[in-house]
């Protein structure tokens, strides 16, 4: 994997987990944490908060999305022309067929003593 896509990767994990968090503050009804952050600073007051978190929420789940779209870009085929149906029809030709033969028997020896 390139490095590229490394770095993208982890800024996916860590948006995500910061969007997990930003969810949790938010209540539907006003009641959630973040009416516990509110109470030290009544400038913005309860619904300016909300209003924060919910554009905070929006602008996460937009960048996890950009950066997954552009991750995807950036892993690429590496020049070799492999595809996945190739290997599907690989194994169906290898398996064993659906009614297999009953083995022929084999005809006792007569004659011979041991």
């Amino acid at each position: 994997m390139s490095t590229l896509f490394t770095i993208l990767t982890v800024l996916i994990v860590l948006a995500s987990l910061l969007l997990i968090g930003v969810v949790l503050l938010q209540n539907g009804k006003g009641e959630g944490l973040a009416s516990n952050f509110v109470a030290g600073n009544q400038a913005f007051g309860v619904r300016q908060t909300a209003d924060i978190l919910e554009k905070i929420t929006w602008g996460l789940v937009a960048f996890i999305l950009v950066v997954s779209i552009i991750a995807s870009f950036t892993v690429g085929s590496r020049g070799n022309a492999y595809d996945i149906t190739d290997q599907i029809e690989n194994v169906a030709e290898d398996a064993q067929p659906a009614f297999p033969t009953a083995p022929i028997e084999q005809a006792a020896p007569t004659g011979e003593a041991e």
